[in-house]
């Protein structure tokens, strides 16, 4: 059954519909605009090169922890003013909630999540700067056009995918391509295969396996299956993003395939908000490290990688990689 999320938090862009969904989506856009976010390009890179000096020197280093959790987060925390010493608590929070050890643990990061983002937005209603969380809520102060659970339910969505999905993209983006050593070597030797590198992780090593539920509200026929009324639908994107009767050898990684289309970014009306800026960070990501790092390789073998126990995706644990 999963479990749920306080009206504070529930009130998202992810679980609403028609007029409601484009009021929120239109206040919130202008800040994700593909102009926009290519203007943010040069800060994500110099961010990507300030994790990748840290590495610099050998030795083993954990990718996912030190390199591909930071940058997001970082990004992301910037645009919403987020304290430096709350960014990293915030993301533990939020993958502790996807990936507990034990049953109790969701709810007290969900807990912990609602506290911290309610405090967050009461500091920007005292004294509001030049961020986007600041934006919004001026918008709902002087239009009414959010109500609080919408406006801290904003947040929620904005920090937690924009840190959460962009860092697991990161790291099983880089183990993928250190699993395929012609495809690393060929986007090392040219960069202009970058940007299509970047769309072939995101069809083929994407971490959420599973949209978000959904409810049919009538009932369904969909290949001889039938879905009644308000049942409980999971839409698999690993499985349409490895449909064979849409890309051929569906299987193989292939940074050079011609049909760069996928469905990790959503579709039609829920379309990812940050498509633009997750792109941007992803590849920013990959050229810091293969620029830096031309002999980046895994220091374990592939099995005794550890990859995190979730419902929700399949996401790396660890990468542990050597920088020679």
């Amino acid at each position: 059954m999963g479990f749920s999320l306080p009206p504070a938090l529930d009130a998202n862009l992810l679980n609403v519909d028609h007029a409601d969904h484009l009021r929120l989506r239109r206040l919130v856009s202008q800040a994700f605009t593909a102009r926009r976010v290519e203007q943010m390009r040069t800060t994500i890179e110099a961010s990507a090169h300030r994790l990748a000096d840290a590495l610099d020197g050998g030795g083993i280093h954990d990718l996912a922890a030190v390199y591909a959790s930071p940058l997001p987060i970082t990004v992301i925390g910037d645009l919403l003013a987020v304290p430096d010493t709350d960014r990293l608590a915030f993301s533990s929070w939020v993958g502790t909630m996807f990936a507990p050890e034990h049953p109790g643990q969701a709810g007290e990061a969900i807990k912990k999540i609602q506290e911290f983002l309610t405090g967050l937005v009461a500091e920007r209603q005292r004294a509001p700067g030049d961020d986007l969380l600041s934006g919004l809520i001026a918008a709902r102060d002087e239009d009414d056009k959010l109500s609080e659970d919408e406006l801290v339910s904003l947040a929620f969505l904005i920090l937690m995918a924009g840190s959460e999905n962009a860092q697991h993209v990161i790291t099983t983006g880089v183990y993928t391509l250190l699993q395929h050593p012609q495809q690393l070597a060929a986007l090392q030797a040219d960069r202009k295969l970058r940007p299509d590198a970047v769309e072939e992780i995101l069809r083929y090593a994407h971490p959420n396996q599973m949209a978000i539920r959904r409810f049919p509200l009538e009932d369904l026929d969909i290949g001889g299956v039938r879905i009644p009324r308000g049942e409980t639908v999971m839409l698999c994107l690993a499985s349409a993003n490895r449909d064979p009767d849409r890309y051929p050898d569906a299987d193989r990684f292939d940074i050079r395939r011609a049909d760069k289309a996928h469905l990790s970014l959503g579709h039609g009306l829920h379309y990812c908000l940050g498509a633009a800026l997750a792109r941007i960070e992803v590849e920013a990501a990959l050229s810091a490290l293969l620029d830096r790092f031309p002999r980046l390789r895994l220091a374990a073998a592939p099995h005794e990688v550890r990859w995190r126990h979730s419902w929700r995706s399949h996401a790396l644990r660890e990468l542990p990689v050597t920088v020679a």
